[in-house]
């Protein structure tokens, strides 16, 4: 076992060897651009393309004639959401999502209520999950979008995806999922889910970092997007601009990973997440979790500790990368807009921790992390005078004991 152990696989993942010994040719030996049609160089970068693009499309049971390959997930939110809103404004500019969303999507809906379009926020529950019928019930004859996200990047949580997509299919409105952290984690279909626009990003699934991908729908019905950006007309139109070949190439490499080890991927991260939380929840109190218990991300644990501040806890473990529910401003240290959505007190959502695991982790690492943060934990709530008083009696500590 080497130090550091990486534990943050929901920002960002190690590039699998297998996906880079893929892409290494394409930096050197075949580095034709895949728009240059007229010699080998840059047939065989074209060819190496639309075989990746079949791989991406494969990973979410689509055609690989309805993938856009892009910069990231971000810039699929943006194509997505823009491109829409520019293409189907007739017919009218209502817009539904939920407050948990990833920032491509709430700023990206931001600048479209600055613009003049109306964006409905659906509550979630205290588990994160937006519930089917309030998206109807939102519905109206001017609503030309939900964008609802797959997976949570903070807690985890899955969504009704299927419920959601035959709701908007009845009802004749696009359905949009961002699911850079859920393509890939957990078996995942655009025709049974009966999703139109699906954002997806390489890094997320052992991939390069600066490629992605959009699902776009060709049929039943055919979604039509205006590009956001110009020049060159490639990629049916939707996105100009040179394509990342070695990146593509990656991409479709690490989709192919995932879909066929997909079975043996779950079974890993899940056990290991499980036999973490069950180290910690023996040796550790006032512990909360975050997100759904069970709908959740296979490598997902996000906990609260009470009575421990987030950013002390991570100081105590330097050696281990994790994440915090915390962001640094430049004036402020703001709890995280997810745990707040889902009613996380304050004082609970800055000491709370988001464990990611994935692929290349071990148990032996588990064991690692877990003897730390007990030791972390117990050692700054030594120094809480809340702490103390909790354990005294006094004043009151919310607890709750939940399996992933």
């Amino acid at each position: 076992m080497k130090l550091p152990i990486y534990m943050d696989n929901h920002a960002t993942t190690r590039v699998d060897p297998r996906v880079l010994e893929r892409m290494l040719p394409f930096f050197s030996d075949d580095f034709g651009n895949a728009a240059s049609r007229n010699h080998p160089f840059g047939w065989k970068a074209e060819a190496a393309v639309e075989a990746a693009r079949e791989e991406v499309g494969q990973l979410i049971g689509a055609s690989g004639r309805e993938i856009v390959f892009t910069s990231g997930a971000t810039e699929s939110d943006n194509l997505a959401i823009l491109g829409v809103a520019e293409f189907y404004q007739s017919k009218g500019s209502h817009f539904i999502t939920q407050p948990t969303e990833h920032k491509a999507v709430l700023d990206t809906l931001k600048v479209l209520e600055r613009r003049g379009a109306s964006v409905t926020y659906l509550p979630v529950d205290r588990t994160g999950l937006v519930r089917p019928e309030a998206v109807e019930a939102a519905l109206t004859d001017k609503t030309v979008l939900v964008t609802i996200m797959a997976a949570n990047n903070e807690v985890g949580t899955l969504q009704p995806l299927a419920e959601i997509g035959a709701i908007c299919r009845k009802k004749g409105v696009l359905f949009h999922t961002d699911a850079a952290q859920g393509a890939g984690k957990f078996d995942f279909d655009v025709e049974a889910m009966n999703v139109d626009l699906v954002s997806l990003s390489a890094h997320k699934l052992y991939g390069p970092k600066g490629v992605g991908a959009l699902y776009v729908r060709r049929k039943n019905p055919r979604v039509r997007l205006s590009p956001t950006m110009h020049g060159g007309g490639h990629e049916r139109g939707m996105r100009s601009g040179t394509l990342n070949v070695p990146g593509i190439v990656g991409f479709g490499e690490a989709a192919r990973i995932c879909r066929e080890e997909l079975a043996h991927e779950i079974a890993h991260t899940q056990a290991l997440r499980e036999r973490l939380y069950a180290t910690l929840t023996k040796e550790l109190t006032h512990l909360t979790l975050n997100g759904h218990p069970t709908l959740r991300l296979p490598g997902n644990l996000n906990l609260s500790f009470a009575f421990v501040e987030g950013e002390a806890l991570m100081m105590a473990m330097k050696d281990i990368a994790v994440s915090s529910g915390s962001a640094c401003t430049s004036a402020s240290l703001e709890p995280s807009y997810v745990l707040r959505a889902l009613g996380v007190p304050e004082e609970l959502a800055h000491s709370s921790i988001r464990f990611g695991i994935g692929r290349f982790n071990t148990e032996a690492e588990v064991d690692y992390v877990a003897s730390k943060v007990i030791t972390g934990v117990k050692k700054l709530r030594a120094m809480s005078p809340l702490y103390e008083m909790a354990q005294e009696g006094v004043g009151s500590a919310s607890a709750s004991f939940q399996a992933p």
